[in-house]
């Protein structure tokens, strides 16, 4: 059972169905985690159910009305997929999905990005405005120091980080901003591996890593 989670605002406005597609994948992803969550959302979903239905329906044109309605009987419900033993042998349980279905092979099988210890590869690369990846972090390796021109949001897949004298493991996910200037360092008996979203550049802060920001795309 996951011990962090994202925030109520975020949590709201995956329901209401306004976040951005990074941001909502990684939220979908905890959710398939955290039982607790995936009930707050569903009660977000009742309250704004019950708030459609309270309003005065005379304001609502009826042949729209009736459009919509009709579109709707029209939907099939979608079929539960059933995988065969061999497939789901295949499956890199590590990885709930929906993030699952954004990257085409399990973690060991992903073309990484490596600079020392840490490990990276990038997803939704059409998402301008956010940039979306894995990290891989060896046993006891600490990723570079940095701080956020935005908010960072990572979601822990497999193993687990400390950070700021709190312990993340899987299905937690861990929220920074401008304010945190961080280090966050791998448990020492796994690999962790963490799914990230951000919305504006990072920036390394390390006494030499500082140095590197106009060569690195972070």
């Amino acid at each position: 059972m996951p011990s962090f989670h994202p925030s109520d605002d975020l949590l709201m406005d995956y329901a209401a169905g306004s976040l951005s597609e990074p941001k909502a994948v990684l939220v979908a992803t905890h959710l398939a985690l955290c039982p607790t969550c995936r009930a707050t959302v569903d009660a977000y979903e009742s309250v704004g159910g019950a708030l459609i239905e309270s309003m005065n329906s005379d304001r609502v044109d009826s042949s729209l009305r009736d459009s919509v309605l009709s579109q709707l009987d029209e939907i099939e419900p979608e079929r539960p997929t059933v995988m065969t033993r061999e497939a789901l042998a295949q499956v890199d349980l590590r990885v709930p999905e929906p993030l699952r279905g954004y990257l085409g092979s399990g973690l060991d099988d992903l073309d990484w990005k490596t600079r020392g210890r840490v490990g990276e590869w990038r997803i939704l690369k059409d998402q301008a405005s956010h940039t979306s990846r894995l990290f891989r972090i060896k046993a006891g390796a600490p990723m570079p120091q940095h701080t956020h021109d935005g908010t960072e949001l990572t979601l822990v897949l497999a193993g687990g980080f400390t950070d700021h004298g709190k312990h993340f493991l899987r299905g937690d996910v861990a929220t920074a901003d401008e304010t945190i200037d961080h280090r966050p360092i791998a448990d020492a008996d796994e690999d962790c591996y963490c799914f990230a979203v951000t919305d504006a550049p990072l920036r390394l802060t390390g006494t030499f890593s500082r140095f590197l920001n106009p060569f690195i795309d972070m």
